[in-house]
């Protein structure tokens, strides 16, 4: 996507680094990892009981126990980068954070609540018009569908997902918001809900978001 864009990036797997005195010297902060870490480690991909019903050993393992991967200051720092004219990208499961920093969940303006295992999906815009989906089709996903809250005014609100095969989840239904861009302070924020696999990150029709969510927090569009 940068590449494509022909805009320089700096890629960090050190979640623990994060400050403010490190994002003062960037336009955008992209964030793309799960919201949760697991120190003593776990026994699945979500770290579910399930997982360990049928080990033949089950009780040698610790029961998996999560905390999440950003502090509320490093949140407050995230909060306060973009409320000075940053831009925040957060994607997919990313927005576990707001699960557990409140600062994050602020400025990022809501929260995943569960999601099915990977099965097709429709993602499309909303009647909301914006740059970001100005003109693009709708795409079909083999994805996690996240059920995603937005906490913010629904007029922000720019993509939707729906299980078109009628596929429900719990009481959740077949659709769910999946994607929303609003200003903050004097920056902006983008997330899009979409992302689990390579198979979504590069439908062309996704990539063509992501590059114009990159865009539009830098007010190229």
């Amino acid at each position: 996507m940068f590449k494509e864009l022909d805009i320089p990036i700096d890629y960090t797997i050190a979640y623990d680094q994060i400050s403010a005195e490190m994002l003062k010297n960037y336009q955008i902060f992209l964030t793309f990892r799960d919201g949760m870490i697991w120190p003593g480690g776990y026994l699945g991909p979500d770290a579910s009981s399930y997982y360990a019903e049928n080990l033949e050993t089950p009780k040698t393992f610790p029961d998996p126990v999560s905390q999440p991967c950003l502090t509320e200051a490093q949140g407050a720092a995230i909060k306060d980068f973009v409320n000075a004219g940053g831009g925040l990208y957060a994607i997919h499961n990313s927005s576990y954070i707001s699960l557990f920093v409140k600062s994050y969940r602020d400025v990022m303006g809501g929260v995943s609540k569960a999601h099915p295992p990977l099965r097709p999906f429709l993602v499309r815009a909303t009647q909301n018009r914006h740059p970001i989906t100005e003109g693009l089709h709708p795409f079909m996903v083999n994805d996690e569908q996240h059920y995603v809250q937005y906490d913010m005014d629904p007029a922000h609100i720019i993509l939707e997902s729906e299980n078109i095969d009628g596929l429900a989840f719990k009481d959740m239904g077949t659709k769910s918001v999946a994607g929303w861009a609003h200003d903050y302070g004097k920056g902006r924020v983008v997330f899009t809900a979409a992302g689990h696999n390579i198979h979504a990150m590069w439908n062309p029709q996704y990539l063509e978001i992501q590059k114009r969510s990159v865009r539009w927090l830098l007010r190229q569009i």
